[in-house]
């Protein structure tokens, strides 16, 4: 119901706006912009889902070797007393406790093609749990805002688009990434515990946030100790020794089970297919309202509202030039990277509304489109308060990367 009035006023916002562009600025061509946007960004949407398709059935059958190996029973098992306390409606050895630990694991690698299917994988087995098949499970839920909130340990992809931009130093964004992203996470799984009632006061949980901090404590040692030069390269080889040993360990631990790994695989990918289709519908919805709202100029409207009230209160407006990104990541990755670049381009990669557009980016992840994609996977319509557990998260983000860049940038 929350998507429904939000997808809605996504349009009723964008027609008003453009109206007033009409009427008051005499700009004849605003509609004519808007329609063009619906067309590219439908093209857009069906390119997306056509292009996961190659992917989607690639690890769909790698994970239907682990399946039928007994793999990802192993990894459940394994999990159990860390994801029983943030998941305890899932029965403890569940297939979906490994799928999301693969989609975890990948998405904090930074691996967004092998995290993808991994996830729509761990959703349809939440479904498959599910007594009201329209309607979000809390696991579910928990799980979703895991994702929105994006945590990464290595943001190769944002360090990637500094070093085209022409960045002295195209790793200085890692610690504040690092720090923002942990803050988002931290404050989405809080808010989802809040509105389910788990209590996060526990051993194994606690023991798990200590061992993450002295990992991340360790990440930033190597960070300072192998230089930033060098710590976009390893952490590339890095991630895909780990992505190739994993598609590897799946294909070997089946043979040793005895399992016909091909047939296996056949099978998991033909999965990825029917996938890719039934996405697509959700994807274009959403990405047309997206497309319109920020063609229609109300992005804009908003950041400009946003810098005159912030004026007024005597705060310094600096980090203003950076909002278009940080507010467009919860709508849209490839809008909030095209936004990023912009703002590299227009202010230099080394400036401050540049090194913070890329911080914001990397704070969470695009929480309307892992929604649309992984809830529409399963056919879920209902949600929940999974938009406002994400979107708190998404808030925390936008704020940790205003603060943390003023501390390391301005």
């Amino acid at each position: 119901m929350v998507l429904n009035y939000i997808w809605t006023a996504f349009f009723i916002i964008a027609f008003i706006v453009a109206l007033c562009r009409l009427v008051f600025m005499g700009d004849t061509e605003i509609f004519t912009e808007l329609v063009n946007s619906t067309f590219t960004s439908s093209k857009t949407a069906f390119e997306i889902s056509l292009g996961l398709t190659g992917i989607l059935a690639l690890w769909l059958g790698i994970m239907k070797i682990g399946e039928q190996s007994g793999m990802i029973n192993a990894l459940s098992r394994w999990l159990s007393p860390v994801f029983c306390r943030l998941f305890p409606d899932i029965p403890k050895g569940h297939p979906a406790m490994g799928s999301i630990f693969m989609n975890l694991s990948a998405n904090m690698l930074g691996l967004d093609n092998a995290a993808t299917p991994m996830g729509l994988k761990a959703m349809k087995e939440l479904q498959e749990l599910n007594p009201k098949k329209d309607t979000a499970t809390n696991p579910m839920i928990m799980f979703l805002v895991l994702n929105t909130s994006g945590l990464i340990l290595i943001p190769i992809s944002i360090m990637m688009y500094r070093a085209q931009m022409g960045a002295a130093q195209p790793t200085d964004v890692f610690i504040p990434i690092l720090i923002t992203t942990t803050v988002s996470t931290l404050v989405g799984v809080v808010a989802v515990s809040i509105a389910q009632g788990i209590n996060l006061l526990n051993r194994p949980i606690l023991t798990l946030i200590g061992c993450i901090g002295l990992f991340f404590a360790g990440l930033m040692y190597l960070f300072v100790h192998i230089g930033r030069d060098g710590i976009g390269t390893y952490s590339t080889l890095v991630a895909n020794v780990i992505l190739f040993g994993i598609i590897l360990l799946f294909i070997v631990w089946g043979l040793w089970k005895k399992v016909n790994v091909y047939d296996a695989f056949v099978e998991g990918a033909k999965e990825g297919f029917t996938t890719a289709v039934r996405i697509i519908p959700y994807l274009v919805a959403f990405l047309v309202g997206i497309a319109v709202f920020r063609t229609s100029g109300a992005m804009d409207l908003l950041v400009s509202g946003i810098e005159q009230v912030v004026g007024m209160l005597g705060v310094d407006t600096s980090f203003v030039g950076a909002l278009p990104t940080a507010l467009m990541k919860s709508l849209s990755g490839s809008g909030a990277n095209g936004l990023m670049i912009d703002a590299m381009k227009e202010y230099g990669a080394d400036s401050f509304i540049g090194q913070m557009s890329c911080v914001a980016r990397g704070a969470s992840d695009t929480t309307f489109y892992i929604l649309a994609v992984y809830f529409g996977s399963v056919g879920i319509t209902r949600t929940r308060n999974a938009v406002a557990c994400g979107l708190i998260a998404d808030l925390a983000g936008i704020i940790a990367a205003i603060v943390v860049s003023y501390l390391f940038f301005f």
